[in-house]
C-alpha cells in the first residue's frame, strides 16, 4: 500500500506512520462501503479525493477477491510481519463483540430487547469512523483522555485541529495588538492588488494553509442539509459560499481610514464605530436567522417514528411505489403506517400496489421513502448503538455517566432525545455532551472546548443553532442550562450588544457603600493615587439566600487566587466610541493583587476566629499553571504572601484541577478516582468551600462553570475584582451572576475601584459560611483569636 502515501500526503496533513495507518485500516474494513465511507469521511469531496477514493476501492477489491479465493472464504486476522518480526499495526480486540443492549446504559431509556433488524444496512448515517491504528490512538487518548481506544469523525478531527488551534488563536490576538484593534470580534483587512508580505496577508495565508483542518471538522460537526463555507479568502468574490460577505459589510466600512506609519506608506484601514455598529447589527441578525432556519431543517429530518421499535423491516423487501401511488395510499407510506401490534414500521411489510415504473425505478437504483426512511433508521440505531458501546464499555463506566447525567439535571431531557430526535442526540453523543469533563483538559493549552466558534469565518460549533458563541465551552454550557430540569424557558446567550447595554445598566445602579464599613486601614486609603480619594460607587450585591446547609466542622476550606499579569498592572479602562474600543485610560485606585492581599488576610483571620482554625487555609495560586502555596494563617501569612509569583494567563481550570487534588488526597478514603474523569466523591465526603479571587474573565471560566454544574460536593464563592467605571467588568459580573442564579452552589460578589474591603469580606463570609453574618457577629469575628503553640 505505500503507492498509496504519495496522493494521500496531498490530501490530508498527517506524518507517513498514521497516512501509513489509515491506508492499512481501510484496506482491511469488510465492504468497499465501509472503506470509501471512512476515507470520504477524511479526506472531504474535492475532485482529487473522490479520484482518490474510486481508485483505492478499485483496486481493494481486486485484492479482495484474490484473498478470499486463497482462504476460500476464510476470514483471517492479518498476519505478522515476517521480515521485521513486528506484530500486525491493526488486529481486533479478542472475544465476542460488546453487547450494546445492556441494561443499565445511559441514558435509561435503552433499545428494547429483540433480534437485530434483518440485513440492516451498515452505519453509514453519521458513521463513526473507524478505531484507528495504535499510534494514532495514542494521540487521540492523549488529547480527549479515553483509556480505550475509541474514537469518531469528530475526535480525529479535534486531534488536528488541536494541534495548530492555540497558535491560531494566538497570533491573531498579536495581529490585533499590531494595528490597535482592541475589539476581540474585528480581524484586521489589508487588501491591496499586489503581493504584500505584511503581518495581515501572512496570517491569511496561515488560515488557508489551514483549510483542510477546517474542512474535515465541518464534515465532522455538519447536519444533514448544511453546507461548507470557509473565510479564507484575500478578496471575497460575489460567488462565495459565506452568506455573511455579501450581507453584513465590513467593520471598517467604505472609504477606509488608513493610518500611517513606518512599515508601510499607506497603513491598514481603521475600524469605523458607525460602521462597526452596523456590522454587528446585520451579523446578529443574521446568526439568529440562520440559527432558526437550521434548528428547524434538522429538526424535519428526524425520523417521524422511533427507531428503536424491537423489529425493522426487510429493506429488500419493501415495494417501490411512485410518486402518485404514494399520495393516493396513506398505507403506503411509511411515516402513517400502523401494524396491529402497535408497531409503525412493520406495517410495511403489507402489500401494495406497485407501480409500472417500479421494476425501471429498481433498475435505476431509485429508492421509495419507505426504504431512505428504514435504512436511516438503521443506520441512525446501529451508529448509536456503535457509539454508547465505545464510549462506555463497562457497567463503571456507564454508572459514572448516568450519575453524571442525574446531578446535571439533564437525564430526563437526553431519554427524550435518543427516542425522539435520534440525529441530535448521535451528534452530541460524539461531541460527549453526556458524560463528564475529562480531567487531562483542565492542563491544554487546546483542548476541545477551547475551539473558537466563528460564524463568519466558517468555524462551526456542535449543535445547529451555533452561530453566536465564542467558543466549544460557552456553546456546551448554554446547552445544558437550557435543557437542565426545573429551567423555565430557553437562557440564550446575550449578544454583544445587549450584554454591553446590560453592563451600562449594571454600571448606573452603583450607589455610595454603606458608610459603617468605612476602615482607615483599606488599600485604596493606604495605597492612593490621587488626594483626597474616597470610596468608589459600588453595585450593592443580591440579598443573600442560603440553599446549601451551613458550613459543617468537617468541612474543607480553601483559597484560589487569580495571579495572572493583569493583577500588577495599573488598572486601566476602555474608551468606547458606540461599541468600538478606541483606547485606554488610567484609573485611580490599588493594583488588584494589593487588594486581593488585603481581604484574603481580613478573610483568613475572620474565619480563624470563627472556626477556631490554628493550622490555616490551603492557598492555590494560578494563571497558565497552577502552583500550592501552602496553609496560610495570621501568623505567617507575610512569610507565605512572598511565595505568590504575578504573571501569565488566566487559566482557572488549571487552578481548579490543583484545588481537587488537593482536597480528594485529604479525603480519599471516602472517594475513587476514574482514569479519565478524575476524582469522584462519595456520600462521605466533606464539603468543599472555595473562595475564588478573580480580576477579569478567565480563558476557561465556561469550562469551570460546567463543571462546577455536576458537582454537589463543591461551594464556590467568586469575588471579582474591577476597574472602576469598566462595562467589561459589568458585562463579566452579569454573567457570573447568571450562572449563580442557576448554580446555586455558586455564589458572586463583586467590587469595583476603590472598594470597602470590610464590606467585601463581610459579604463573602455570608456566603462562604451558608449564613447570614449579622454586623455585629461580623465585628466580633475581626478580632484576632487567641493563637496557641502546635
Amino acid at each position: 500500500m505505500a503507492q498509496w502515501l504519495p496522493r494521500l500526503r496531498k490530501l490530508l496533513p498527517l506524518d507517513d506512520a498514521d497516512l501509513t495507518q489509515v491506508i492499512d485500516y481501510a484496506a482491511k474494513l469488510p465492504s468497499d462501503d465501509e472503506a470509501a465511507s471512512h476515507l470520504q469521511d477524511l479526506l472531504g469531496e474535492s475532485p482529487e479525493a473522490v479520484a482518490f477514493v474510486a481508485d483505492f476501492v478499485q483496486q481493494r477489491g481486486t485484492q479482495t477477491q484474490s484473498s478470499e479465493k486463497r482462504t476460500n472464504g476464510a476470514v483471517t486476522a492479518p498476519a505478522a510481519d515476517t521480515k521485521s518480526g513486528e506484530p500486525p499495526q491493526y488486529a481486533p480486540p479478542p472475544g465476542p463483540p460488546p453487547n450494546h443492549n445492556v441494561k443499565g446504559a445511559p441514558p435509561p431509556s435503552g433499545p428494547p430487547s429483540g433480534p437485530n433488524p434483518n440485513n440492516a444496512p451498515p452505519p453509514s448515517y453519521f458513521a463513526p469512523a473507524a478505531p484507528p491504528a495504535p499510534s494514532y490512538a495514542a494521540t487521540t487518548s492523549n488529547i480527549y483522555g479515553f483509556a480505550n481506544r475509541h474514537t469518531n469523525a469528530l475526535i480525529q478531527a479535534g486531534n488536528i485541529r488541536a494541534r495548530d488551534e492555540q497558535d491560531m488563536q494566538q497570533a491573531l490576538q498579536n495581529l490585533q495588538y499590531e494595528y490597535r484593534i482592541y475589539n476581540p470580534e474585528i480581524e484586521p483587512e489589508h487588501e491591496t492588488e499586489y503581493y504584500c508580505s505584511c503581518s495581515i496577508h501572512q496570517y491569511i495565508r496561515r488560515k488557508m494553509n489551514r483549510l483542510d483542518v477546517q474542512r474535515m471538522w465541518s464534515d465532522a460537526v455538519m447536519y444533514p442539509g448544511e453546507r461548507f463555507y470557509s473565510g479564507v479568502s484575500i478578496t471575497p468574490t460575489l460567488f462565495s459560499s459565506n452568506p455573511y460577505y455579501l450581507r453584513c459589510g465590513s467593520p471598517f466600512g467604505y472609504g477606509y481610514t488608513r493610518s500611517f506609519n513606518s512599515t508601510y506608506m499607506w497603513g491598514p484601514p481603521r475600524p469605523n464605530a458607525r460602521a462597526h455598529l452596523a456590522w454587528l447589527h446585520d451579523t446578529i441578525a443574521l446568526s439568529n436567522q440562520l440559527n432558526r432556519d437550521a434548528q428547524a431543517r434538522v429538526d424535519s429530518r428526524e425520523p417521524p417514528q422511533s427507531i428503536w421499535a424491537p423489529t425493522l423491516p426487510n429493506v429488500a423487501q419493501l415495494s417501490i411505489d411512485d410518486k402518485k401511488s404514494e399520495k393516493g395510499s396513506d398505507s403506503k407510506r411509511l411515516s402513517t403506517s400502523t401494524a396491529p401490534n402497535g408497531n409503525p414500521l412493520a406495517a410495511a411489510d403489507a402489500p401494495a400496489k406497485k407501480s409500472k415504473f417500479s421494476s425501471f425505478k429498481k433498475s435505476l437504483g431509485i429508492k421509495s421513502a419507505e426504504e431512505k426512511a428504514v435504512e436511516l433508521a438503521s443506520s441512525l440505531r446501529s451508529s448509536i448503538l456503535a457509539e454508547e458501546a465505545g464510549r462506555w464499555p463497562d457497567s463503571a463506566q456507564r454508572k459514572l455517566v448516568a450519575d453524571y447525567q442525574e446531578k446535571v439535571g439533564m437525564a430526563s431531557h437526553i431519554e427524550k432525545l435518543r427516542e425522539r430526535k435520534p440525529i441530535q442526540y448521535l451528534h452530541l453523543l460524539r461531541a460527549g455532551y453526556f458524560e463528564p469533563i475529562p480531567v487531562a483538559w483542565a492542563t491544554q493549552a487546546s483542548n476541545p472546548l477551547k475551539f473558537s466558534v466563528e460564524a463568519r469565518e466558517g468555524w462551526r460549533g456542535i449543535t445547529p443553532a451555533w452561530r453566536g458563541y465564542e467558543d466549544l465551552a460557552e456553546e456546551r454550557l448554554y446547552w445544558v442550562l437550557n435543557h437542565r430540569e426545573g429551567s423555565v424557558g430557553m437562557r440564550m446567550k446575550p449578544d454583544f450588544i445587549s450584554e454591553m447595554d446590560m453592563a451600562q445598566r449594571r454600571m448606573a445602579n452603583a450607589v455610595e457603600p454603606p458608610p459603617m464599613y468605612f476602615s482607615p486601614d483599606d488599600t485604596c486609603m493606604r495605597l492612593h493615587t490621587v488626594d483626597n480619594s474616597g470610596y468608589s460607587k459600588q453595585v450593592m450585591p443580591s440579598p443573600f439566600r442560603a440553599y446549601d446547609r451551613p458550613e459543617q466542622p468537617n468541612d474543607d476550606s480553601m483559597i484560589l487566587l487569580d495571579v495572572s499579569g493583569s493583577m500588577d498592572f495599573d488598572p486601566v479602562r476602555p474608551i468606547y466610541d458606540r461599541y468600538l474600543i478606541t483606547g485606554y485610560a488610567r484609573s485611580t485606585q490599588p493594583k488588584n493583587k494589593d487588594v486581593a492581599k488585603s481581604i484574603i488576610r481580613r478573610f483568613t483571620d475572620a474565619l480563624a476566629h470563627h472556626d477556631h482554625q490554628t493550622l490555616g487555609y490551603d492557598l492555590v495560586t494560578f494563571a497558565n499553571r497552577a502552583t500550592y502555596i501552602g496553609a496560610i494563617h495570621h501568623r505567617n501569612f507575610d512569610d507565605m504572601w512572598r511565595g505568590v509569583r504575578v504573571g501569565g494567563g488566566t487559566r482557572v481550570m488549571t487552578g481548579w484541577q490543583k484545588v481537587k487534588e488537593l482536597h480528594f488526597q485529604k479525603h480519599r478514603e471516602s472517594a475513587t478516582h476514574h482514569p479519565v474523569y478524575g476524582w469522584q466523591a462519595g456520600p462521605e465526603t466533606p464539603i468543599l468551600r472555595l473562595l475564588l479571587f478573580l480580576d477579569g474573565e478567565a480563558t476557561d471560566m465556561d469550562e469551570f462553570e460546567l463543571d462546577l454544574l455536576g458537582l454537589s460536593w463543591a461551594h464556590v464563592t467568586i469575588f471579582l475584582i474591577g476597574v472602576d467605571n469598566c462595562p467589561h467588568h459589568h458585562r463579566h459580573a452579569n454573567e457570573l451572576q447568571r450562572i449563580s442564579d442557576v448554580n446555586h452552589h455558586v455564589s458572586f460578589v463583586d467590587a469595583q475601584g476603590n472598594c470597602p474591603e470590610r464590606f467585601v469580606t463581610h459579604e463573602l463570609l455570608k456566603r462562604h459560611l451558608g449564613y447570614d453574618i449579622s454586623l455585629q457577629e461580623f465585628e466580633e469575628m475581626e478580632h484576632l483569636p487567641a493563637y496557641t503553640a502546635v
